[in-house]
């Protein structure tokens, strides 16, 4: 780290300044950045962002099979409700079927029946 004399602290200062507004734009972006609140969404635009018919979609609910929250007759869906349970949804690879069932085997027999 340099020695700052008394002739170098203008520069210094004016370098410190450059820095902290550089760290405070950063951080002030950031804030800006962060995901808004999860608000509620109605059918039709849950419909349209699981990319299904709204029918579809009334279908689902009435065999409980999406997230729904019902205030009186409307129903409402929220975004990181629906995320969750399409990754609920994810089928294996087969890669990791394959180090799923890797567990020692044991053999299998034919039981032979006693007569």
């Amino acid at each position: 780290m340099e020695i700052i004399t008394f002739d170098k602290l203008p520069e210094a200062v004016t370098l410190l300044l450059e820095k902290v507004s550089n760290i405070e734009a950063l951080l002030t972006g950031q804030h800006l950045q962060q995901p808004a609140q999860d608000e509620p969404l109605n059918i039709i635009k849950a419909a349209k962002f699981l990319d299904l018919a709204v029918p579809t979609v009334y279908s689902k609910v009435s065999r409980k099979e999406i997230p729904v929250n019902k205030q009186g007759k409307r129903l409402y869906f929220y975004k990181s409700e629906l995320e969750e349970w399409i990754r609920q949804g994810r089928k294996h690879t087969a890669n990791e079927l394959r180090e799923s069932i890797a567990l020692p085997r044991r053999s299998i027999t034919k039981r032979r029946r006693k007569s």
